[in-house]
């Protein structure tokens, strides 16, 4: 597999909201203890893509601190996933403070996790040397969740794809793939990072990309292909509504998404090559999205060989139409539409 690094991708434009949401949101409280089995148990589950730990162990201990002292901390945002489950929207770098701090090891360092830094007796204590009236404290501590769920619309929570974008402003901003990655865990999203790893799409986008963009690219191309007729702007939204209606692979079967998926990307490298999705040297989305759409649409017609193939990719490519819409308002409605059209178009036998 590639190593990763980041590769330059064609921006488009920020897409305006064009929803309205009505959400229920409920606070209650958890005493350190419980929330801390919560943890391990993962009925309380922190995304995996979350888990870069940005605190340092100072940090950390102020934390743990201010808890022994009886202060007023934050409190977090969950958002209900299933009967019993809660996901983490905001409050992860607290939470693994204290997960860790209960099992004596600072996980990012790998080292025994003693208080420190602190001008407190606490200083240089692990859980285990406290004294037992401080356990207690400790373990009595409330901290406040605050639970939302999205009532309408009531197909999906998209609403909560957004809380999360404007609440996880720590560190570097999450990226929407790396949402959509915890907010719709499960097959779907299981089997997008397994086609990640292929080789002929390996060479056509370049290395892992390390904020998930290659794997949205999957998705944009998989929800274009079955549902492009559904397409309304913005393009964040329809990909969130498609990825949450498949999360369990209960539209689309992993058999059926990975061999449309596969047969298209080896078609694509094995007739055009690497250079496929980036004409211009950057690689271009509307490109990426149109071509893969339009020989998908093809595959199983005998004149998609690979000396045509790439003949047509470069009779389209040279459209003064078809380079309008990969280059300009990229997401609008019209715009999709028609270079999909295009593209179909482009690869069906004369």
């Amino acid at each position: 597999m590639a190593l990763e690094r980041d590769i330059t991708i064609k921006a488009e434009p920020d897409e305006s909201l064009s929803l309205r949401y009505s959400i229920t949101s409920y606070g209650t409280d958890f005493d350190v203890e419980g929330l801390v089995r919560r943890i391990s148990r993962q009925d309380i589950y922190v995304p995996p893509f979350q888990r870069r730990r940005v605190w340092t162990i100072k940090q950390a201990s102020r934390f743990v601190e201010s808890l022994l002292l009886g202060l007023p901390v934050p409190g977090i945002f969950l958002s209900k996933d299933g009967e019993s489950r809660h996901l983490v929207i905001d409050g992860q770098q607290r939470l693994h403070s204290l997960e860790d701090f209960y099992s004596g090891i600072f996980e990012p360092t790998g080292r025994k996790f003693a208080l420190t830094g602190l001008k407190s007796p606490f200083n240089g204590l692990s859980y285990k040397d406290l004294r037992q009236e401080d356990k207690r404290r400790l373990d009595d501590s409330i901290i406040h969740a605050t639970i939302i769920r999205q009532d309408f619309p009531e197909d999906g929570n998209s609403s909560i794809y957004f809380v999360f974008e404007r609440l996880n402003t720590g560190g570097t901003q999450l990226q929407p793939q790396e949402i959509r990655a915890a907010l719709y865990h499960g097959a779907f999203n299981d089997v997008i990072t397994r086609l990640n790893e292929d080789s002929n799409w390996r060479a056509l986008f370049g290395p892992v990309h390390s904020r998930r963009r290659d794997q949205e690219l999957i998705l944009r191309f998989l929800a274009l292909h079955f549902h492009s007729g559904d397409y309304q702007k913005p393009m964040k939204e329809f990909l969130n509504s498609f990825m949450g209606g498949n999360r369990d692979m209960q539209r689309y079967s992993e058999e059926t998404v990975t061999e449309v998926f596969l047969e298209t990307v080896s078609a694509i490298y094995r007739s055009i090559g690497s250079a496929a999705f980036k004409p211009k040297r950057n690689l271009n989305a509307a490109i990426v999205d149109s071509i893969m759409v339009g020989v998908a649409a093809n595959l199983r017609q005998a004149s998609l060989v690979p000396l045509l193939l790439h003949e047509k990719y470069q009779q389209l490519l040279r459209n003064p139409d078809y380079q309008h819409v990969t280059e300009t308002a990229t997401t609008d409605e019209e715009n999709v539409r028609r270079r999909l059209s295009l593209a179909r178009q482009a690869f069906t036998p004369e």
